[in-house]
């Protein structure tokens, strides 16, 4: 077997004679086999060199022919350039060439475009399989933990889409984050082409397609409620200003955690101002969790109970709207095909329970965070993801919170929770839902929270005065 590698500058009309011979042998030659390299012209003199260097051969002419001596364990027998190869053929096999000068120079051009086109469908291409990068701050908090796996199944981006993970936190957690690194290489995942550690905030966030923020460590010790609201904003302004400094162009920024959810969102979106239309706050957690008490109370699975509004402060005072709720797969006399719904009022016949204990136990749940574990949140900021990027299940309302612009009577400036819908790599707010007006008492205790949280998170207010009301709805 006779097994050639043909290189040449891709403008080269020596190049393109040599090109048709070489074709015309392997086409009539069982035993002939040739492999063809063209480069650019501007690259051309280098990599010529570079392979005369490694080769130790001598030869300064596009092209450059050599004959493979792998199967020998050999480094290949150079041939020589044109002339080397014509002469070869002639003397080896009987074929010459006839080709014109005209067409050498017609197909050397056309040689040169097919190069080019090549080398842009492998920088396409490159930029596809190029991983995505995502940071996970505070990285050492539990939700981290169980948010690897889910992040790296390919259920989140997709399955043609790698990613690398950056775990960020501050140098006390450093060994954690290690041992971190271990396991998440441990679980193999095609979808995972790195994991590292970051605890130095000037690298944090390096070409950040996607950023997570889980909840935050604060360095010093808080006195206060005002201390610890103002410690939020000067995290908030360092994480701005490294996002605005080193994150992609394209950054998608979700916020998650147990406290001041909907301020940190607003004080990213402040600090990080060229970013602020793609910073959302994660409020399916909440949402889960309402759906969870009343599958317990109807006897039924979560899962089957849709469209649950969460409104307000994601991590404070909120209000669980169920105007719109719908239970599917329902048991009851009534029975239909699995698109079938009822409305989730109509069948809790309960008012006190509604009205009382459903309430109280999803405002200590948002209030303490006890019960809002490393599943529920890694859950919770996955499928916001997941939603984000694929879109959400059409016709289905999602709890999000988003920067008010004044939608539904909501005081604009704030980092609010209310209906959207995800499509298209973006989501866009439910103002045309029929019968969800909130009162002005419900508004009024939402919105008076968040609006002195970012007050005195900016220092133009200097004591917080947590809204008191007796009526719990």
């Amino acid at each position: 077997m006779a097994k050639f590698v043909l290189a040449g500058r891709a403008d080269c009309p020596y190049y393109a004679k040599a090109e048709l011979l070489a074709d015309y042998l392997q086409k009539n030659l069982p035993d002939f086999r040739i492999h063809k390299i063209t480069q650019h012209p501007d690259v051309w003199e280098e990599w010529l060199k570079e392979l005369c260097k490694k080769n130790t051969w001598s030869h300064k002419n596009s092209p450059i022919i050599w004959r493979e001596l792998l199967d020998r364990g050999g480094k290949g027998l150079l041939l020589g350039g044109y002339n080397e190869f014509l002469e070869h053929a002639q003397l080896y096999y009987g074929v010459t060439s006839s080709m014109t000068t005209e067409l050498m120079k017609t197909v050397a051009q056309e040689n040169l475009g097919t190069h080019i086109e090549k080398e842009l469908e492998k920088e396409a291409l490159k930029g596809l399989i190029n991983p995505l990068q995502v940071w996970i701050t505070s990285a050492s908090a539990p939700a981290c933990y169980n948010l690897i796996p889910i992040l790296t199944s390919g259920e989140v981006f997709g399955p043609h889409m790698e990613i690398s993970i950056n775990l960020f936190d501050n140098k006390q957690a450093e060994e954690k984050l290690t041992s971190l690194v271990k396991e998440a290489q441990d679980l193999a995942s095609p979808f995972l082409q790195s994991v590292s550690v970051c605890t130095r905030a000037e690298e944090a966030f390096r070409q950040a397609h996607v950023i997570i923020f889980l909840d935050d460590h604060v360095d010093k010790e808080v006195h206060s409620l005002e201390d610890c609201i103002r410690s939020r904003a000067t995290l908030c302004h360092l994480y701005g200003s490294l996002i605005e400094k080193n994150a992609h162009d394209s950054v998608r920024i979700i916020v998650g955690g147990k406290t001041f959810v909907n301020l940190k969102t607003s004080l990213l979106m402040r600090y990080a101002p060229n970013f602020a239309h793609n910073i959302v706050a994660v409020a399916l957690g909440v949402e889960g969790k309402a759906k969870a008490e009343l599958a317990r109370k109807l006897k039924t699975t979560p899962s089957c109970i849709k469209d649950v509004i969460i409104w307000g402060n994601i991590s404070g005072n909120n209000y669980v709207d169920l105007r719109k709720a719908k239970v599917y797969r329902y048991e009851s006399a009534v029975w239909g095909p699995p698109h079938y719904s009822r409305p989730v009022l109509s069948l809790i016949f309960d008012s006190e329970w509604v009205n009382r204990e459903f309430v109280v136990s999803l405002k200590k749940f948002t209030a303490t965070g006890r019960q809002f574990g490393g599943i529920l949140a890694a859950h919770s900021i996955a499928t916001t993801l997941k939603y984000w990027y694929h879109g959400s299940p059409p016709g289905e309302i999602v709890s999000l919170g988003v920067l008010s612009e004044g939608q539904f009577g909501i005081p604009e400036g704030i980092v609010f929770s209310m209906p959207v819908k995800f499509e298209n790599g973006t989501w866009v707010v439910l103002t045309d839902l029929e019968d969800i007006e909130i009162s002005e008492q419900i508004m009024t205790r939402m919105t008076n929270d968040l609006i002195q949280e970012k007050l005195v998170a900016l220092g133009e207010l200097i004591h917080f005065q947590p809204y008191q009301s007796e009526n719990l709805i």
